[in-house]
């Protein structure tokens, strides 16, 4: 009975050390399954749109991108792109790199000299073209820059039928040169042709800009630095030297000098513009003291 109670114990203990270890392995194949949809999940965020290497048989497209991002570095980024966009065999259409000043103070060190600190936050808005069948790959370096992605626009327009229609023209173009052909010279025969001459030309100027379109994706791209960077530049004390030169009181007392000396003849030479007012006010006076009636010679006496 002993012997059938210890049998019973080691198997009860063999089981559950065969459960435990299951739950084991059913444990880490859960963690590896969520670790490899993490992963894949990842993958998948930073993946380049199917519309960037997007190719439809019988079908031609217009490829554009739009990249609006955050990195660490504004002007190290726009190097990086500029060559990348050179090694993909493409070009830079447009660059302006600048700072965006958000504040600017100057504090006084010494007599002669300041420190003046400026808050700026550097960007960059860019226009590249590379080849079509190289946009998914300059994405996905472009990719490898940010430190936050705002947003990313892919855009694939389907131009197939204005292929089509752009061919169709260029018959009708063609066809009506013919037609102008067998008409009599006459003027009206002339100002056809050159009308039909300039329609053709505008119509291949139209397909080539489609072709070049066709072969070369545009890119904007927009980059900033999402941290206020700080610029200290040594700069000179101009309160002191304004203060210098604010007050000379010899060079100014000999100024104001001159002033009145400059005043007193403009007076005397105003006053000899109006001699004749200066004349009659004068007769006038003389007359009114002549008529003025003196005081009779009794009238002393009784008032004595």
């Amino acid at each position: 009975m002993k012997t059938t109670y210890i049998k019973l114990s080691l198997s009860a203990v063999l089981l559950l050390g065969i459960y435990s270890c299951k739950k084991g392995e059913i444990a880490n194949t859960e963690r590896a399954d969520y670790g490899s949809t993490d992963s894949a999940a990842v993958t998948v965020s930073d993946s380049v749109s199917s519309a960037a290497s997007m190719t439809v048989k019988d079908k031609q497209f217009i490829k554009t991108a739009d990249v609006n991002m955050e990195v660490k570095d504004v002007y190290e980024a726009t190097i990086s792109i500029e060559k990348t966009v050179q090694d993909l065999g493409g070009f830079v259409t447009h660059s302006n790199l600048h700072s965006n000043v958000i504040s600017e103070d100057t504090y006084n060190t010494s007599g002669d000299e300041a420190m003046l600190i400026k808050k700026y936050q550097t960007e960059n808005a860019m226009q590249v073209r590379v080849p079509t069948e190289k946009l998914g790959e300059l994405l996905t370096l472009i990719n490898d820059k940010k430190l936050f992605l705002n947003f990313r626009n892919i855009n694939a327009e389907d131009v197939t039928s204005n292929i089509r229609y752009a061919e169709m023209e260029e018959k009708r173009i063609k066809k009506t040169s013919e037609n102008i052909d067998q008409l009599k010279a006459n003027k009206d025969k002339v100002k056809l042709d050159n009308d039909n001459m300039t329609e053709g030309n505008l119509q291949q100027l139209a397909n080539m800009d489609t072709a070049d379109n066709i072969k070369y994706s545009t890119v904007d791209i927009y980059i900033k630095e999402p941290k206020l960077r700080i610029a200290e530049i040594a700069v000179t004390n101009t309160r002191n030297i304004d203060h210098k030169y604010k007050f000379n009181f010899i060079y100014d007392a000999k100024n104001a000098f001159v002033e009145g000396f400059y005043l007193i003849q403009k007076i005397a030479v105003g006053l000899i513009t109006v001699w004749p007012l200066i004349l009659i006010l004068g007769i006038i006076f003389y007359f009114l003291r002549k008529r003025k009636p003196t005081q009779p010679a009794h009238a002393k006496t009784t008032e004595q």
